[in-house]
């Protein structure tokens, strides 16, 4: 391997050690209304978007404040030589993406039917350090 090689290998790898993420999949609450909790912690410090989602009265906060423990809990696996308050983390990319739909059928006037969708979502949470910041 060239040397060249070499060094963006080790690039590639302490990047990747300054960003952690975690998924979580199939949430049964509809995309529209984890949005509106996931934008206001958008680019926000860890610190305070944990204070922020704990104080939230919208369920899906719950749901966002458990994901991003679990963010930092990986981040945490990965530098575990690093203290979290000194690593200034924050929310690097919060993305929340439509999953598949429950489709019911709900009875409606003279013999019809209406269509209930029960909508769920797939969230993504990447944290970063300021000094990781790149294009």
């Amino acid at each position: 391997m060239g040397l060249r090689k070499r060094q963006t290998a080790e690039k590639i790898k302490e990047a990747k050690k300054e960003i952690a993420f975690a998924k979580l999949n199939d949430c049964p609450t509809s995309p529209r209304k984890m949005r509106i909790v996931a934008d206001s912690i958008r680019g926000k410090k860890v610190e305070i978007a944990l204070t922020m989602l704990k104080f939230s009265p919208k369920e899906a906060s719950n749901k966002l404040e458990k994901l991003l423990l679990s963010a930092i809990a990986n981040w945490q696996a990965k530098n575990e030589e690093s203290d979290v308050e000194e690593a200034n983390l924050f929310i690097k990319e919060i993305r929340v993406d439509s999953a598949g739909m429950l489709k019911r059928l709900r009875p409606a006037p003279q013999g019809r039917a209406h269509r209930i969708r029960k909508r769920s979502n797939h969230v993504t949470l990447i944290l970063g350090s300021p000094n990781s910041i790149d294009s």
